[in-house]
């Protein structure tokens, strides 16, 4: 999807992060508890760090949602990112992408600005799960935890 990419790494891995940032997962953790139907990453995994994907739930072959932690898919297709202009050509696969490459280290202010802000508006679905859901009844809200899952919020804690 995309070849010779490069980017210049100005902060150190896993630091430096905008202070209004402060995601509960990081990457590894995200693709350990399973996210995108196991999909997402299984083409990219020479650009990060190898101990990422050894517990990581990959399904080379498709989106298959018993790689998700909850077991569901919660997210659109590719195409209806692109359609609603969701994607910033640095970022061909949005958020998580541009995620795991803000946590290695690279910035670029604006993009970054606008991520934060899209991960700052799931915060809704905290409070829609917790307004809805006993604590801790995971079997509750699946679809809605899954998609916190897959924007850096540890939905297992509400």
């Amino acid at each position: 999807m995309q070849r010779g990419y490069r980017y210049t790494r100005t902060a150190p891995p896993g630091g430096n992060f905008d202070p209004g940032f402060i995601p509960e997962l990081t990457p590894r953790e995200m693709l350990a508890l399973g996210v995108f139907g196991g999909k997402y990453m299984t083409d990219t995994v020479a650009e990060f760090p190898r101990n990422w994907f050894a517990r990581a739930k990959l399904s080379p072959q498709g989106k298959d949602p018993s790689c998700n932690c909850f077991g569901v898919l919660a997210s659109q297709p590719l195409a209806e990112w692109r359609r609603k202009g969701w994607l910033h050509p640095d970022d061909p696969r949005g958020w998580f992408q541009w995620y795991c490459r803000y946590y290695m280290g690279r910035r670029l202010p604006q993009e970054d600005q606008r991520q934060i802000g899209r991960w700052k508006a799931m915060r809704r679905h905290i409070e829609q799960i917790r307004h809805n859901c006993e604590p801790g009844d995971l079997s509750c809200r699946r679809r809605q935890r899954q998609a916190l899952l897959q924007w850096a919020y540890d939905s297992r804690r509400i």
